[in-house]
């Protein structure tokens, strides 16, 4: 992993790290560790250690705080881990500084803009980009062409994405009277203030990203993350009324793979498999 970390061509910061830089230092605290973030965590998560092999050799795409990289790292897998915010790649190298025994796993700042850049002796198994950070992402076209250099043929990508249709989202807003934020996504972009910068944010749809990754990647299975567990903008109301939310918990498997539901909750967990050739 040294050698690769090494081998990473010279990037500059782009503006999503700059917005992300921000809120390096609470995101564990507002995300990663909150009821909400914890549960739509634990979905993926599953289908992680159902995806990829013990021994599967990971790149990971905006890694944030490095939650995933050190649970991918600690089951066995070997994990480069990148992220355009140079705060949360210094949060992430703490946090793997201060577990007991080494893990094998390397944080590098560089935006998934600059993949293309990976040098390394050998290809990657698979790629994980969890919670919609390649919803920041312009051209999602030049990242499958990227991803497509750097991952073995029959190489897995599990794909994390905010959904276009988040029937959670227009029910709790229109309950509030708030037409606007409540189909915010429905037109595929839309602006979101982070760490106080204001910033394009992407909603593709399903057939969007099947287009966008061939013909180096073809999907074979999709299903839904936050379908019964709300946005993590619900988090004080999970908190206020926990029995019902570990209801929607046990509800959320049930119906993640449901046809239309599974396109409509608060992200869409996508698995694509590299085509021989490409």
């Amino acid at each position: 992993m040294t050698s690769t970390l090494a081998r990473v061509s010279k990037i500059e910061d782009i503006e999503a790290g700059t917005a992300f830089d921000g809120l390096a230092e609470v995101y564990d605290e507002i995300f990663t560790n909150s009821l909400v973030g914890r549960a739509q965590r634990d979905e993926v998560w599953r289908t992680i250690e159902r995806i990829f092999t013990v021994d599967d050799r990971i790149l990971e795409l905006n890694c944030g705080t490095g939650e995933d990289a050190l649970f991918m790292a600690k089951r066995g897998n070997t994990v480069f881990a990148c992220d355009a915010s140079m705060q949360m790649i210094v949060a992430a190298r703490q946090r793997l500084s201060k577990e007991s025994s080494a893990l094998p796993v390397e944080f590098c700042h560089m935006p998934i803009e600059r993949i293309g850049g990976i040098v390394s002796e050998k290809k990657f198994d698979g790629v994980l980009s969890n919670f919609s950070g390649l919803n920041c992402v312009a051209d999602l076209r030049e990242v499958a062409a990227n991803l497509s250099q750097v991952v073995r043929d029959g190489g897995k990508l599990l794909l994390c994405l905010s959904t276009r249709f988040c029937l959670a989202e227009m029910i709790y807003y229109l309950a509030q009277g708030n037409t606007r934020k409540a189909f915010r996504r429905c037109g595929g972009k839309a602006s979101a203030v982070v760490g106080g910068i204001k910033m394009p944010i992407y909603y593709p749809t399903l057939r969007q990203l099947r287009k966008y990754f061939e013909p180096y990647f073809v999907v074979k299975s999709y299903s839904g993350v936050g379908v019964a567990i709300p946005p993590s903008y619900c988090e004080g109301w999970a908190r206020r009324h926990d029995g019902l939310f570990e209801h929607l918990r046990s509800l959320e498997r049930k119906l993640a793979s449901v046809p239309l539901l599974r396109v409509s909750g608060d992200h869409i967990l996508i698995r694509f498999e590299k085509v021989a050739g490409q």
